[in-house]
């Protein structure tokens, strides 16, 4: 289920880095592990309906983000975790798991939806909500439930999560970014650049010490507001 263009980034992220023990969670069907091991990775993999994954070659356990996953300390050299974050109850948990099962150096790649892109801020504006976080009417919920077959935690998402917060916990729990990217140019992006431009021009204009304190250059670059649907991280754990 994740957008054209995200594995691609992902595995154009890995590829330079030594190949080492990686676990995917969520993983889903097994689409990305199935990338991984072409590269060269050594893959485990982990998800709360682990009966959907079809890799057959490929380690596979249940387990929760927002609980502990089971696996033990510092077993990983890498750990990618996409579209999951905004599924789940407790991200915060999942930041300190995160930082359990990676040994100091590990990578860790993250990415949720973007929704401090130009135009989900608009789409707040004009409807108080974006793309991927609608209002969940008891109509919408109940076609959900059955269309994923009762596993709702598939579809709905739970926590809209910005790159403040990403960065927030992300620190909190001691790792350090080391790129943010997008998975793709949206194609009607130019209908905001007046916009754009504004913001900009206003980020130049703030001081500088209060563009630090409020990452104000970060929020207003290239992946975070002009970013496609989904932002990924990628950082690690110190």
């Amino acid at each position: 289920m994740s957008r054209p263009g995200l594995h691609n980034t992902v595995l154009d992220i890995l590829k330079p880095l030594p190949r080492g023990l990686i676990l995917d969670c969520p993983a889903g069907e097994g689409a990305l592990a199935e990338r991984l091991l072409a590269e060269g990775f050594s893959v485990r993999c982990c998800d709360l309906y682990s009966e959907l994954f079809r890799l057959d070659n490929v380690e596979i356990k249940r387990g929760d983000l927002s609980g502990i996953l089971p696996y033990a300390t510092q077993s990983f050299d890498y750990l990618t975790s996409l579209d999951g974050l905004e599924h789940i109850d407790s991200p915060p948990q999942a930041f300190r798991e995160y930082r359990r099962l990676l040994k100091p150096g590990g990578h860790l790649i993250i990415s949720v939806p973007n929704i401090m892109n130009i135009e989900e801020r608009f789409k707040w504006l004009l409807f108080g909500y974006t793309s991927h976080f609608k209002p969940l009417s008891e109509q919408s919920k109940t076609k959900i439930n059955y269309d994923c077959a009762g596993k709702d935690e598939i579809a709905v998402h739970a926590n809209p999560i910005g790159y403040n917060e990403l960065r927030y916990y992300l620190e909190k729990n001691g790792f350090a970014i080391q790129g943010v990217y997008r998975d793709r140019k949206k194609a009607n992006q130019w209908l905001y650049w007046p916009i754009v431009a504004l913001i900009r021009l206003l980020a130049k204009l703030t001081p500088p010490a209060r563009r630090r304190d409020r990452w104000t250059e970060e929020l207003a670059s290239d992946p975070v507001l002009l970013g496609g649907n989904t932002i990924i991280l990628h950082s690690i754990r110190l």
